[in-house]
């Protein structure tokens, strides 16, 4: 597997525009991309650093994974994402050394990626998505 770069890193919020303000306005980022991912239940939010990106998520229902997460754990980094060449042959090989996967299969993301995350208990306690952009 080769790890082309960190795409984003993934932060939960309560509200988004807020933090919008606070990441475009106060610390003068970039915003360039919203959309909402119905698949994931959330709303998302990209903001441009250098060479990789912040990712706002707002749950959008109750069930969804980042719902869930603000529950258990409050607001704050979520996930780190890794870009990977071909996410498929990643998922395998992950698979094959035994490593614990979230999704075993890749799923859509944001932007037209496919993504899957590694489970926390196999990255000591860090969510780690793996995804791979449509170019």
């Amino acid at each position: 597997m080769k790890i082309k770069c960190i795409s984003h890193l993934g932060i939960a919020v309560k509200e988004l525009e807020p933090v919008k303000k606070l990441y475009g306005e106060n610390l003068q980022l970039e915003g360039h991309h919203e959309e909402v991912v119905e698949s994931q239940k959330v709303k998302v939010s990209f903001f441009k650093v250098g060479e990789t990106n912040i990712e706002l998520l707002l749950a959008t229902s109750p069930e969804s994974a980042v719902a869930k997460y603000i529950e258990k754990n409050g607001e704050g980094i979520h996930h780190v994402a890794f870009e990977v060449e071909d996410l498929e042959s990643a998922l395998e090989e992950l698979k094959a050394a035994g490593v614990k996967l979230i999704d075993e299969k890749p799923r859509e993301g944001a932007h037209g990626a496919k993504i899957a995350f590694i489970h926390p208990k196999a990255t000591h306690g860090v969510l780690i998505e793996l995804c791979q952009h449509a170019h």
